[in-house]
């Protein structure tokens, strides 16, 4: 009895390695680390989830912008798709009329579309972004206070 209970003591850590094998897990529930304020005016974190590599060409970005944040116009040489996890955005595509994206609205960007997006006046926005390759954002103009703040008053009138 005792040598029964010698070798099931002895295996057991082996049992919780064979079922906790080493996995590259990340998750977004963390905010992440805020940005420098290089391409936007007010608050934002990235948390870098997925990064493309040769045999994996994605990235999946989490980022969240504080009320009344601007992001820069900019476009990437792939397409990209938003995730609106929690809270309201603004959306813009050159040439187009903006709109509010909310909670659980999906968008794609075609490649080389520019275009903005950030949280509105009144909300903050936490989305996933997603795009592919290893090219960098291209950062267009910058999209000033008083741009951003006539986007919001047009939207706010659109809503009444």
């Amino acid at each position: 009895m005792k040598s029964i209970l010698f070798l099931a003591l002895a295996l057991l850590p082996l049992a919780a390695v064979a079922q906790h094998p080493k996995y590259a897990i990340s998750s977004y529930l963390v905010e992440g680390n805020k940005a420098p304020n290089t391409h936007y005016i007010g608050e934002a974190w990235l948390h870098t989830l997925l990064q493309a590599e040769p045999d994996f060409d994605l990235n999946i970005t989490k980022a969240t912008c504080r009320a009344n944040s601007t992001l820069d116009w900019h476009k990437h040489a792939t397409a990209q798709v938003l995730i609106i996890v929690e809270g309201e955005a603004y959306y813009q595509e050159r040439g187009k009329e903006p709109v509010v994206l909310k909670k659980g609205d999906v968008i794609k960007c075609a490649k080389d579309t520019e275009h903005w997006h950030t949280s509105t006046k009144e909300q903050s926005v936490t989305y996933l972004a997603l795009y592919g390759g290893t090219q960098p954002t291209t950062w267009t103009e910058k999209l000033t206070q008083e741009y951003y703040d006539s986007v919001a008053e047009k939207l706010a009138r659109g809503k009444r």
